[in-house]
């Protein structure tokens, strides 16, 4: 009775059932003690109809963990997953989980700690950069996995035992701190055939600013924890004008730069706390489902309420993960808005 039971849930690994999700953690008890394991997690067709900000939000606490079980870089496997699975939402991550292109075979490596079960696969047609800059299409066999947490587990235990040889082939990445560096060691290593995969990453990280997500540093590229920098925009790294220890020498550059915020070392813009120079102005909204939310930022809270299409008055402006162009505070005191979704009128 007790193997039927056991064969049973090994069969319902990721929720999709409506009675094994009644069962609550039965079957991971269940096959446990029996010396099984069971995995359950998100599904990458839950981010289908998310937007762009909203999917960042929702998968970066996976890296976040990810980064402490291998010393990884969130900021950087992040980077990977939006690249390479459109958000979640490419064909492969639909139908397979498989956020990151994770072919069946993989330069004849083979390493410990896989998720992969090792015979679920997905084909499909995929195109690949030659040397002389050239596409080729192939059909080629993709790995499919259970959830979404496999498929990151996977791609980290792939880049820390890969060999090269005798060699690691990503020697150096577990542990690095700087995101430049650790994407160059993953397209050194031969992980992309893309001839223009390392800026696309470092574009990426530096739109969404995901360093945020990053275990024990908040810090961008080589930038001291503990500064505080003036920018256009947090996102926009280029155009800092300075980083200071004292706040007080921060304000006096933002003062010198109209147009310039101080940001603490987290991303928070500290002066000036609004715009008032720019504020109040109307923008118009042309789709229907953009969120309303408690903050300035998609770490805070939706409010559950969308504005519409329309044209609405914006009384506030903040700088907050998510967003480019930033976030706006809606007069009518409903919350905040994403600036990226709404024209200035």
């Amino acid at each position: 009775m007790i193997l039927t039971v056991h064969r049973w849930f090994a069969n319902k690994s990721c929720p999709g059932n409506w009675l094994y999700a009644r069962l609550g953690d039965l079957a991971a008890r269940v096959t446990a003690a029996l010396g099984g394991s069971s995995s359950s997690g998100l599904q990458a067709s839950s981010l289908k109809n998310l937007s762009e900000a909203e999917a960042v939000a929702e998968i970066g606490p996976l890296f976040t963990e990810n980064q402490k079980q291998s010393g990884i870089l969130a900021c950087v496997s992040m980077a990977q997953f939006i690249l390479e699975s459109g958000y979640g939402k490419s064909e492969l991550a639909q139908n397979a989980n498989n956020c990151f292109g994770m072919k069946t075979s993989l330069s004849g490596n083979s390493w410990s700690g896989s998720s992969w079960d090792g015979k679920s696969v997905y084909t499909k047609k995929t195109q690949e950069q030659n040397a002389d800059g050239s596409y080729v299409t192939i059909t080629a066999d993709f790995r499919k996995y259970a959830c979404v947490e496999d498929s990151i587990a996977d791609h980290a235990a792939y880049l820390l035992g890969a060999m090269n040889g005798s060699r690691k082939r990503y020697e150096g990445l577990a542990g690095c701190t700087d995101y430049k560096k650790a994407v160059q060691i993953i397209k050194d290593g031969g992980y992309a055939t893309s001839h223009t995969y390392v800026q696309n990453l470092c574009n990426i990280i530096e739109r969404w600013n995901l360093t945020q997500y990053n275990v024990a540093t908040q810090n961008q590229g080589s930038t001291i924890p503990g500064w505080y920098r003036v920018r256009k925009s947090w996102q926009n790294a280029a155009s800092q004008k300075g980083a200071f220890h004292d706040l007080s020498y921060a304000k006096q550059c933002a003062d010198e730069n109209p147009g310039y915020t101080v940001f603490d070392p987290a991303g928070k813009a500290v002066y000036p706390l609004t715009q008032t120079a720019s504020v109040p102005y109307a923008v118009r909204v042309s789709i229907n489902d953009l969120n309303i939310r408690k903050g300035p930022g998609t770490n805070y809270g939706k409010t559950g309420y969308y504005t519409g299409k329309g044209v609405f008055t914006i009384v506030a402006e903040s700088a907050g993960a998510g967003s480019v162009k930033g976030w706006g505070k809606l007069k009518s005191g409903a919350g905040w808005i994403a600036l990226d979704f709404a024209a200035r009128i």
